[in-house]
């Protein structure tokens, strides 16, 4: 969950918010707005909460105590819709890392990524994804960028053939 909402040490990033051209929300619409549940998919059990409220997000670990974060609407998070995509984009230093969410069914989110963290898939997959788009490779102490600049077109091939992956969310009713 948390390699999806947060940013990883290996990325696939953007110079600016996803699709280009396309205007930011101003608000969260109401129909996203509520308490999900994360649920791990090996032992089904539920794991932290994420809140997402008409201005952001936030969320709490398991044990309900703890505030784990929170991101607000603006210059730093950037919330566009696009064929019937929510594109959450979130400025890490000079880059935008990108997450989808996608309304998959009534209280059911799909949150999305593109998945480089696997030392032994991350080349075949930035092989497939400068195929389609050029990537340019941006290090930064520990971290590492792989920046690409698509057009709305090219993100959609890249999300229709599937390079963003994730995990459900269940809104708690």
């Amino acid at each position: 969950f948390w390699s999806l909402l947060l940013y990883s040490c290996k990325e696939v990033t953007f110079r600016e918010p996803q699709p280009v051209g396309i205007a930011p929300l101003k608000e969260i619409p109401q129909k996203l707005q509520g308490e999900y549940l994360t649920r791990d998919k090996s032992t089904g059990e539920i794991g932290d909460t994420l809140f997402i409220e008409s201005w952001g997000y936030h969320f709490k670990d398991t044990d309900e105590k703890d505030w784990l974060g929170n991101a607000r609407l603006s210059d730093s998070l950037v919330i566009k819709f696009y064929q019937n995509y929510y594109f959450v984009n979130f400025k890490e230093g000079d880059q935008w890392v990108l997450r989808l969410m996608k309304e998959k069914s009534p209280g059911v989110l799909e949150l999305l990524s593109i998945d480089i963290q696997d030392d032994s898939k991350r080349k075949e997959m930035l092989r497939k994804i400068s195929r389609k788009v050029s990537v340019k490779e941006i290090v930064r102490g520990e971290d590492t960028f792989y920046q690409i600049n698509p057009t709305p077109a090219q993100l959609m091939v890249l999300i229709k053939e599937g390079y963003f992956t994730g995990i459900e969310l269940r809104k708690n009713k």
